[in-house]
């Protein structure tokens, strides 16, 4: 079993904001693989998929971005899951511009409060990862407003291009192995 986890805040008030790009990738693999993420367990909304004969779970923790990683180690350990190997988190990152993906198989949490609530609660830093750009507020401005804020128009567009291929890519991994998913989709921009 794999576990592709996106990260972002619940609720309708963050839907379309910044932070939320991870959940829109799942949204999206959902959909390619005509699954519904809305079933509750382990403080997350999961959807059960097979991708390549492969059972897959599509989750969106509910516990807000900054302790993501509680609800991944619960299924960590339910499901008995080899970090290293089954588990696969797309979230966003302010380093790289808006549309842009970035993969990569293990690394810091470089910032990113969601990414260090996952290393603390898994205790490795080696999961994979798709990380999807999102840009970096204008200098002297505060972050927070900022992840919390919605994309202009020019940019949503891009940045659910990009989230379209981080779903892509995270099914090409389960099927095809993340090594070659990197060498297919590492840096590809919209």
């Amino acid at each position: 079993m794999k576990a592709i986890i996106g990260l972002g805040n619940p609720g309708f008030k963050y839907e379309r904001t910044r932070h939320n790009v991870g959940f829109w990738a799942i949204d999206n693999a959902a959909q390619r693989l005509g699954v519904v993420v809305d079933r509750a367990k382990f403080q997350s909304l999961i959807g059960e998929a097979r991708i390549a004969g492969e059972p897959v779970l599509l989750v969106k923790p509910q516990t807000y971005m900054n302790v993501s990683g509680v609800a991944a180690a619960e299924i960590v350990r339910f499901y008995k899951l080899d970090v290293e190997q089954d588990i696969l988190v797309i979230y966003d990152d302010m380093d790289f511009p808006p549309g842009q993906l970035k993969l990569r198989a293990r690394g810091s949490a470089g910032g990113h409060n969601g990414v260090v609530s996952l290393i603390q609660s898994l205790g490795t830093d080696t999961f994979c990862r798709i990380r999807i750009g999102i840009g970096r507020p204008p200098r002297g401005s505060d972050i927070i407003p900022y992840v919390l804020g919605t994309f202009p128009e020019e940019e949503r567009v891009r940045v659910e291009k990009a989230a379209a291929a981080a779903a892509e890519a995270a099914m090409h991994a389960v099927e095809h192995g993340f090594e070659h998913a990197m060498n297919q989709y590492n840096r590809v921009s919209f």
